[in-house]
């Protein structure tokens, strides 16, 4: 499992019937800094994925990838390598809150 920030959606009005109503979300990892593990820092790379939790622009999200994305409810016949499975509340990493609001 990963973290990703949504920043936008993918619109494709002719796909596989089996994808037909399945929003398709793009998807930047978002990877721990390790110069300093208080923030978070954008990967390089996008990824696109189906959402299954109602995410959307700006949420941090939790997606798996390959055969994992298939485990996920209503997946087993879809064609997808990536699928959103989380919404995420907080993260906390070495006893600071880097995403979320503060437990204070």
């Amino acid at each position: 499992m990963f973290l990703a920030q949504v920043i936008g959606q993918v619109v494709a009005t002719r796909k596989d019937d089996s994808m037909k109503g399945r929003k398709l979300l793009l998807l930047r990892p978002m990877l721990v800094d390790e110069s300093d593990p208080a923030k978070f820092r954008p990967g390089s790379n996008t990824i696109v994925s189906v959402d299954t939790v109602g995410a959307g622009e700006g949420d941090l999200v939790m997606f798996c990838q390959g055969s994992s994305a298939r485990q996920a409810e209503g997946m087993k016949q879809l064609p997808v390598d990536a699928a959103v499975i989380a919404i995420v509340d907080s993260v906390d990493v070495l006893g600071k809150r880097i995403h979320g609001k503060s437990s204070s």
